[in-house]
């Protein structure tokens, strides 16, 4: 395939991920406030101007819009007017507002723990850990552990492709986790011997940088040729295990983007921009395929889903702020203010999209 119809394709998978990611989070905004009796105005794909009008379903306009990244829920009084509707976004109890306003988020994470599921259900190639070398006295040499074995599974609990390096959810964590309790360690020998090995990690007080819970070195995570799949239970246990490590994750690098933007303003952030989305969305198809272009959406959908919780007008989580400050305020938060606050939180954000999508331009894009 020529390099034009790749870059074409990347265009239209960005365009593809990032729409669905975006409008199953309006989704979750206009489930709650049709079930809470809010007024629906109108529920589009895309952004404006609008391109066609799909249906009318009694009080909602269903539209289809040019720009084509994810839509939008517009609801009556959403930006402060209608207080003499009583089915207005205005009239609605705080928690009703809050539970609307949560409601995306709460559909990407959803999205996000049935994505990681469904791929953890997936026949997917096993992960190993292979060791180098193991420490003299310590329980892996008590149990009979030796250099060239392999650690298939803890537990029982075996892992594939996506663990361990693509979360940082990894076998050794997990060893380190059970510290101080006896485990099984499914291992497979140099002799192509598969076997379970049970070991008594050590306790937490008597590991440290250099002395690990089992007493090995040298270790090497690698994929094997064999694969498998796990049952709805295990898959589920897992798409919620990753979900959690993808928002700790997301969570440790906003924190980290923050201090970049405060002391380092002229250097490269440790975050992308839609452009830099748009390279990773590329390389992760045209690398690892359609498998890992859907873990890929699984972390995009995470990343989503905690960026709009941020207290930042014009964000989902600065919406919530402003609704408990006008419900504090009463009055004398007027709903001119209240644009306001809302207008110059876009530009903010606009601001901050050219800004980091200046460094996606000049190669900073891609995946790191």
């Amino acid at each position: 395939m020529t390099e034009l119809a790749q870059s074409a394709v990347t265009v239209v998978l960005f365009f593809v991920v990032l729409g669905v990611l975006v409008l199953v989070h309006e989704l979750g905004h206009f489930i709650v406030a049709r079930l809470a009796g809010v007024r629906v105005l109108e529920f589009g794909i895309g952004f404006p101007p609008r391109a066609k009008v799909l249906a009318r379903g009694g009080e909602t306009l269903y539209t289809l819009n040019w720009l084509p990244i994810g839509g939008f829920v517009k609801l009556e009084g959403e930006d402060g007017d209608g207080a003499d509707d009583p089915r207005s976004f205005t009239r609605a109890p705080l928690p009703v507002k809050v539970l609307i306003l949560v409601a995306g988020v709460a559909m990407n994470v959803l999205l996000t723990i049935a994505i990681f599921t469904a791929v953890a259900a997936l026949p997917n190639r096993s992960l190993g850990v292979s060791i180098g070398s193991v420490e003299p006295g310590s329980p892996a040499a008590a149990a009979g552990l030796a250099s060239g074995d392999t650690i298939l599974a803890i537990d029982g609990t075996r892992y594939d492709q996506f663990d361990g390096n693509v979360l940082g959810i990894a076998p050794i964590d997990d060893l380190r986790a059970r510290a101080g309790r006896p485990v099984t360690l499914t291992v497979a020998h140099p002799s192509g011997e598969v076997s379970d090995v049970q070991v008594t990690l050590r306790p937490l007080s008597d590991t440290g940088p250099q002395r690990g819970a089992l007493g090995v070195s040298k270790l090497a995570l690698s994929l094997r040729d064999d694969s498998f799949s796990r049952d709805p239970v295990a898959a589920g246990t897992v798409g919620v295990r990753r979900t959690a490590a993808a928002l700790g994750l997301i969570l440790n690098g906003l924190g980290q983007l923050g201090e970049s933007i405060i002391n380092r303003p002229t250097e490269a952030p440790p975050a992308s921009g839609p452009i830099g989305i748009a390279v990773q969305i590329g390389e992760v198809f045209w690398t690892g395929g359609p498998l890992l272009l859907l873990m890929l959406a699984g972390i995009l959908s995470a990343n989503l889903a905690l960026v709009n919780i941020l207290p930042f007008p014009p964000l989902d989580g600065g919406r919530i702020f402003v609704v408990f400050l006008k419900a504090i305020a009463g009055t004398r938060l007027s709903v001119r203010v209240e644009r306001i606050t809302y207008f110059v939180g876009f530009v903010l954000l606009f601001c901050f999209l050219i800004w980091i999508s200046a460094f996606d331009i000049v190669g900073r894009g891609a995946p790191r």
